[in-house]
């Protein structure tokens, strides 16, 4: 069974990139240890688009599903929703682009659940749209280079 990627495409304005980048910074290694995953990158634009690319890499579309569904998905969007209650940021595009209503590394990109609010500025992303693609064929280096 080949692996899946969710790629969850968020607009982001040129004054919260920063704010963005930090949220997901605050969040680093809590879908590490979901079963199944495999990889995750946040990828920055760097040729004039206004867009960050969030990629997770899942064993199967089933580990991906019940990673959104799990207690420690759900738990991180309850502490990201508290601390942008008390002005606090949390990177949870991610999440919630891969997961629920399938935006989220983790929520629903309509509603724009998972951008984060922090710091009385919002939302640090203004749209998020999920992609996703099972892996056909895959290159890394070669063993031991």
């Amino acid at each position: 069974m080949p692996s899946v990627v969710k790629i969850n495409a968020l607009t982001v304005s040129g004054e919260m990139r920063e704010e963005l980048e930090r949220r997901f910074s605050s969040r680093a290694g809590i879908v590490e240890s979901a079963d199944g995953f495999e990889w995750f990158e946040l990828l920055r634009p760097v040729d004039g688009t206004d867009r960050y690319l969030v990629y997770t890499r899942w064993r199967s579309e089933e580990d991906f599903k019940r990673w959104t569904e799990s207690q420690a998905f759900q738990r991180g969007h309850a502490q990201a929703a508290a601390e942008a209650g008390r002005g606090q940021g949390h990177a949870d595009a991610h999440s919630a682009a891969q997961g629920h209503g399938h935006g989220q590394g983790q929520g629903g990109p309509a509603q724009g659940q998972g951008q984060g609010h922090g710091h009385g500025q919002g939302p640090a992303a203004t749209g998020a749209e999920l992609w996703s693609f099972e892996v056909v064929q895959s290159t890394g280096p070669a063993p031991g280079a």
